[in-house]
């Protein structure tokens, strides 16, 4: 009982020193998974706690589960849009510069170090990985904002490019020990089991986990731990399989977090906390075992290594892998230099020795410094090295928090909070439709009655009731950097129509669901039943597949009306196969809707040409 006690305080007390020593960190601008790996460190058998901890094999599956936890989150915060502008580069420097950087860092290795072939590579196979931990972590949490399409690929990269340096270790250590066992058609298909077992297992996992937590409707407590399970199961039973489930793991992240979930942004919340603890376990753990002792005979080689790496290695294999993709200079030299090393390298390293290598010490040694030297030398540098090539954009507008609302029956809605930023439509003077009022304002620390928070001033927090389908219009309206004008297609619809067009002549052009009493109305006559006559700009109705928008009103008279042909659809809605199908098929027949009301515009100018008009 007492030694349990015991290991509890330690533990206990190592976590809470972690975080207190990070608060500090973040005020200096120290990159955090390298105090992480300090208090680890200065609590081992050489540091001024003593705690003597060489369990390699622990070591090895407490990481395991840690890096299966971090991956899951990443794929799970990652939007399926980033790929669609960066998968193709991200990919490729996560299989072939994974390569590249293994076989570049391997004769330096075997140079510097005085290790056969091998090994050398198995060095650079152990540290050609960039760390999804500490880029994650570094492009999210750090508040560096950048091009979306650099961040896109560094955080791909990142996440996707574990498997390979795993295979790679995994498959020289064998080499290693059996070199009889090394055949380009064992070697091939280790490659094509691991990466294809891994995607298949990724996407049947996540695809499972949706459908359980949509369809068993459980306590909202226990989906995180649901998916919590999932995401572990889907590792396990991937690596048993023979697939990669590093690369499972991430792949069920990615499709779980970019299909229709029940409670998505609360599971968003728990994986990130619980991010955040596997991220200290991994590196107090890894420092534990680290003996700084014996550093001194690799420190020089391992130094000198890391200068390769960085200097020459990455940015190498960066150059090459981009060259296709039209990468300015500039992303690819940040790209090349947001290379950063962390807890996945010091667990490979754990390989060698698990696998009996001789030199297995000294490659987990050299690997443990590299780690160090890049998390000093590139996490310091990284904010002032993209202010240096000029790829600091404005932040990205974003509700500061949302929360969902369980409601009755298929009503949904969010509770979402904004603080209004100083060049945003709002602050310019932007009047607010009735559905993007605030339900309450707080100002000053103060909630302010709402008649005497008008006008909205910057810095105000607001906090609104609101569909999720309004979410990116609210973007425009209190979180954006730029005035808002009547060419935002999103806020203002993409065609402009009188307000004289009759709702039969929209209904038949558009195939909209129509009402015989209110074929004859007009837009003004729909907008002022519905309104009560009382309409302002940016106010909309529904109907049918489209969205009618009011545009310009000029003494009270509506002047001109917007038609969103697209209005966008809730990311998280949850919609059966049958519900999925049927907004496909709305999505393609409004696609066909905007090009008919085109070539329909078209031939009305033709004929009033003709007509001399």
């Amino acid at each position: 009982m007492e030694a349990a006690s015991y290991f509890i305080l330690v533990g206990s007390t190592l976590l809470i020193a972690s975080i207190l020593t990070s608060y500090v960190a973040m005020r200096v601008g120290t990159p955090l998974l390298l105090i992480f790996l300090a208090v680890g460190l200065l609590a081992g058998e050489d540091g001024i706690g003593r705690i003597y901890f060489s369990d390699a094999p622990m070591a090895f599956l407490i990481g395991s589960i840690a890096l299966a936890v971090i991956l899951f989150e990443s794929g799970f915060d990652t939007p399926i849009h980033s790929y669609r502008t960066a998968a193709w580069p991200a990919l490729t420097l996560a299989t072939v510069g994974v390569a590249l950087t293994t076989g570049i860092v391997g004769v330096a290795a075997h140079w510097l170090l005085g290790l056969g072939w091998v090994e050398a590579l198995l060095v650079g196979a152990v540290v050609s990985s960039t760390d999804a931990a500490a880029v994650f972590f570094l492009l999210r949490v750090g508040g560096i904002t950048i091009r979306e399409r650099v961040r896109s690929t560094l955080e791909i990269e990142s996440g996707s490019n574990d498997p390979m340096a795993i295979l790679l270790t995994v498959m020289l250590v064998e080499l290693a020990t059996t070199p009889e066992a090394g055949t380009p058609t064992g070697i091939a298909l280790m490659f094509a089991t691991q990466l294809g077992g891994g995607a298949l297992g990724g996407i049947i996992g996540g695809a499972l986990l949706v459908a359980f937590i949509n369809m068993a409707r459980l306590e909202s407590g226990l989906n995180p731990v649901v998916s919590l399970t999932f995401a572990l199961f889907v590792f396990a039973a991937t690596n048993v399989l023979g697939g990669s489930g590093f690369l499972a793991v991430y792949v069920a992240g990615l499709v779980a977090g970019n299909l229709p979930l029940r409670g998505a942004q609360g599971l968003r919340r728990f994986h990130s906390g619980l991010t955040w603890l596997s991220q200290i376990v991994m590196f107090v753990m890894l420092g534990l075992l680290a003996t700084p002792r014996t550093f001194g005979e690799v420190a020089l080689a391992a130094v000198a290594l890391a200068v390769v790496l960085m200097l020459v290695a990455r940015p190498l294999a960066v150059w090459l892998c981009l060259l296709p993709f039209r990468f300015t200079t500039n992303e690819t030299t940040f790209i090349g230099w947001v290379g950063l090393r962390g807890a996945v390298s010091i667990l490979l390293a754990l390989v060698p020795i698990l696998g009996g290598l001789p030199n297995g010490q000294e490659i987990f040694n050299t690997a443990f410094l590299v780690v160090i030297v890049s998390l000093v030398v590139q996490g310091w540098t990284i904010r002032p090295m993209a202010r240096w090539l000029r790829l600091i954009v404005p932040p990205r507008t974003a509700p500061v928090e949302r929360v969902e609302l369980e409601l009755p029956g298929e009503a949904e809605h969010e509770l979402v909070a904004y603080t209004v930023h100083p060049a945003c439509a709002v602050a310019r003077g932007q009047r607010l439709p009735r559905w993007a009022r605030p339900s309450l304002v707080i100002r000053e620390g103060r909630v302010v009655p709402l008649h005497k928070a008008r006008p909205l001033q910057p810095g105000d927090r607001v906090y609104l009731f609101i569909a999720p389908d309004r979410l990116a219009l609210l973007d425009k309206l209190f979180g954006g950097t730029r005035p808002l004008t009547q060419d935002d297609r999103d806020f203002y619809g993409d065609l402009v129509l009188l307000p004289d067009v009759t709702v039969g002549q929209l209904a038949e052009l558009y195939g909209l669901p129509l009402s015989l009493t209110n074929a004859e109305r007009t837009l003004r006559d729909l907008f002022d039943a519905e309104f009560s006559g009382a309409f302002e700009p940016g106010d909309r109705i529904r109907m049918g597949g489209v969205e009618l928008i009011v545009r310009d009103v000029e003494d009270g008279a509506l002047t001109s009306v917007g038609l969103a042909l697209e209005p966008a659809v809730p990311r998280h809605r949850l919609v059966g196969p049958r519900t999925a199908f049927a907004r496909l098929h709305e999505r393609l027949r409004d696609r066909w809707r905007r090009a008919a009301f085109r070539r329909w515009e078209r031939r009305e100018k033709r004929r009033q040409h003709s007509r001399g008009e």
